[in-house]
């Protein structure tokens, strides 16, 4: 049998849908040959880790798949790494692979060449969205943009306009920053977190949760 492998990450405009790349990779298939398509729709290919990807790689190993046919070579990984572990189960159950757009045969050495040269560039095209992506998060912490995540102990969230970008900001939260600073305080002075959390309790003071404070709730 044949397996129709399709990703797609998220749904959006310039993405192609899952529909169309199983149109593209019928053509891959003779009318007699029977397949089967699995998809996994909504999941990145910076990881292997997708339902329908793994249901196809147990079929693969039961002896069910013969040939392995995808749209492009980056549905089925963008990292060097995890696209060679991939080719390599390939090649140990006998398994076709073929990319329906990038006409790849991995049967000839320079087909295998071809492979690695596609997939160096695939991952640096994601490492290069991750620096991107990275900078632009750095780039907004120094304006002030709250980047998400748990808000902190002694500080509220408050809708903000930084630059005409509507975004949220931390702010001291009047009813906690006074114990904050008082915790910093009690802390430099080289009081354990363990006894530090026994103070708040024996003040009442409340931990984040609404329960006692610890210190792993501290740290």
């Amino acid at each position: 049998m044949i397996a129709i492998y399709t990703r797609q990450s998220v749904d959006k405009k310039d993405s192609i849908s899952i529909e169309s790349q199983i149109e593209f990779c019928k053509k891959e298939i003779l009318s007699t040959e029977e397949f089967k398509v699995y998809t996994d729709k909504g999941y990145t290919g910076g990881n292997i880790n997708r339902p329908a990807f793994e249901d196809m790689v147990k079929s693969i190993k039961s002896g069910l798949i013969t040939k392995v046919v995808v749209y492009k070579l980056d549905r089925i990984s963008r990292s060097v790494i995890d696209f060679a572990n991939i080719i390599e189960q390939f090649n140990k159950y006998n398994v076709a692979f073929i990319s329906s757009t990038e006409k790849f045969d991995t049967s000839s050495p320079m087909g295998r060449a071809m492979l690695s040269i596609i997939m160096v560039f695939a991952q640096l095209e994601r490492e290069t969205i991750q620096m991107r992506i990275k900078d632009n998060y750095y780039s907004r912490g120094r304006k002030g943009f709250f980047l998400g995540g748990k808000i902190p102990y002694g500080f509220t969230k408050e809708p903000t306009q930084i630059n005409g970008v509507k975004s949220s900001k931390l702010i001291p939260n009047p009813l906690e920053y006074d114990t904050l600073i008082n915790m910093f305080e009690l802390y430099s002075n080289d009081i354990s977190l363990c006894k530090l959390s026994n103070i708040l309790n024996d003040r009442g003071i409340k931990a984040p949760n609404g329960g006692n404070w610890d210190s792993l709730k501290i740290s």
